[in-house]
């Protein structure tokens, strides 16, 4: 199982269902499809939280973003195909914005022409 680390602004949108991925820079083992996830906030730390049940793990596709020069994310490639709207991409992935994700990439990674990684995708534990 494959544990991932969460800024706590994302904890209520996946307590909610409405994020359901996570954009991760390649390592040297991500989760699988089929496999459980744990997904956290403050992980390493004393406050650490788990978010919720363990998920599914559904897809892990490599992704591509590409920011123009003051950092602001033009292009969003899943498995080498573009995103149609990299807008509504964007607050999919739990920002209120293209302009809100692009500031948190900057802020997080500084300042990138490109960033390649994977795409994680996981379905909620279904409860009865």
């Amino acid at each position: 199982m494959v544990a991932y680390s969460f800024n706590r602004r994302f904890a209520a949108q996946i307590a909610g269902g409405s994020k359901t991925h996570t954009i991760r820079a390649d390592r040297q083992r991500h989760a699988r499809p089929g496999e459980r996830l744990q997904l956290f906030t403050g992980m390493r730390s004393t406050n650490c939280v788990k978010i919720i049940p363990d998920p599914l793990c559904l897809k892990v596709e490599p992704i591509r973003l590409k920011m123009d020069r003051e950092g602001k994310i033009c292009v969003v490639e899943i498995d080498g195909l573009a995103v149609d709207d990299v807008h509504d991409f964007a607050v999919r992935d739990g920002f209120e914005s293209l302009a809100d994700m692009s500031g948190f990439w900057v802020m997080s990674h500084g300042l990138l022409r490109e960033f390649r990684g994977v795409i994680i995708g996981w379905v909620p534990e279904v409860r009865p």
